[in-house]
């Protein structure tokens, strides 16, 4: 009897220990498989010492190097990379969108990836980001990344707002939140981050209405999420397109002529923004050329060199009558990224507003 208890002991323990080996095995398993997506910028750029942190050449390490630099991303994720462009992104094209847009989908639509982070220069990170939210179909997370200062600078930021962009891409919290922007452990909505320095490192905010959240030891932590259409709720879909319509931005200053309007006219812009003073406010020869731009089929859009607030409809001009529409709280530059995809659609000043109230 006494041998046959310790006989069912030994069989009871070894089941356990078969457990927890199992249990052990199958951690790695576990891990989320986020896909790095790379596009150059100063997160894969060289400089010439330890102490530059301008003057510095981007878009010169590839996806492979930018993972190897970072072995603690094995210990948080299954990741891999892919090549997309290798520039600065004061280069960035709309062709550069429709391939990177693409391969994102293709990539979310499968079960073998949880999340996405894309690695990017900072002088356009916002635009990419804010395109991506309005047509990625997905709820798995899309996280955008960059860095102040190359990664051969002292301090540099890079590394680290990558490991924290990896773990917040293979979240189950971020999903659902839209595109993101992670840097400086701070994690931003798509619509509303916007550099707003030269050269700190916490350039990178939502100057009105805040950040989603933070990263904080290795975890995200959200407190918002963005009430405007975006992902899976949006009606835009660029799977189909080669090219987008041109769209072009005009800046408003003291002085101003309508040179750059019938500039970009003659140019072919299919629609135009004007970053106007103020609320949008549009001076005479500008307000002229636009509306002699509208007569022809030209989509405009009025939006404001502030930054921030709501640009009112009907507030500067009359919108009504000049079949114009506000940009709400876009700032110029995302305010064309939507007008391009609106286009896509419809050339209704009307529809073209309905857009901008919900986008």
């Amino acid at each position: 009897m006494k041998k046959r208890y310790v006989t069912l002991l030994s069989l009871v323990c070894l089941l356990m220990f078969s457990m927890q080996v199992g249990f052990a095995a199958e951690t790695p398993a576990k891990l989320p498989n986020v896909k790095i997506l790379a596009t150059g910028g100063t997160i894969a750029g060289s400089g010439a010492s330890s102490t530059t942190t301008v003057g510095y050449t981007a878009a010169v390490f590839p996806v492979d190097a930018l993972i190897n630099g970072v072995p603690e991303l094995k210990q948080v994720a299954n990741v891999s990379g892919e090549q997309i462009s290798q520039i600065a992104s004061e280069n960035m094209t709309n062709q550069v969108w429709l391939k990177l847009a693409k391969r994102v989908n293709e990539l979310l639509a499968s079960d073998d990836v949880d999340g996405i982070v894309v690695t990017h220069g900072t002088d356009t990170i916002e635009e990419t980001a804010y395109f991506l939210n309005l047509v990625v179909k997905s709820n798995k997370p899309v996280v955008i990344v960059g860095a102040m200062r190359p990664p051969t600078a002292m301090s540099a930021d890079g590394a680290m707002n990558l490991y924290n962009s990896v773990i917040l891409a293979g979240s189950k919290e971020a999903r659902g939140k839209g595109v993101m922007v992670c840097m400086n452990d701070a994690i931003n909505g798509a619509r509303e981050v916007t550099k707003t320095n030269t050269a700190l490192l916490d350039t990178f905010r939502a100057p009105e209405l805040g950040y989603l959240g933070y990263m904080q030891a290795g975890k995200a932590h959200f407190y918002k999420e963005s009430t405007r259409k975006h992902t899976t709720k949006s009606e835009f879909d660029v799977r189909n397109l080669t090219d987008l319509p041109q769209v072009d931005i005009v800046y408003e200053h003291a002085n101003v002529s309508r040179v750059a309007v019938d500039a970009f006219v003659a140019a072919g812009a299919k629609g135009i923004v004007c970053a106007g003073v103020g609320d949008g406010s549009l001076a005479n020869p500008v307000k002229d050329a636009l509306v002699d731009a509208q007569k022809q089929g030209i989509a405009i859009v009025r939006s404001s060199r502030t930054g921030n607030g709501i640009v009112a409809r009907n507030g500067e001009a009359n919108d009504d009558a000049l079949h114009f529409s506000a940009s709400d709280t876009l700032n110029p530059q995302k305010a064309r990224i939507l007008l391009m995809l609106a286009l896509t659609k419809t050339n209704d000043p009307a529809e073209i507003q309905r857009i901008f109230w919900e986008y």
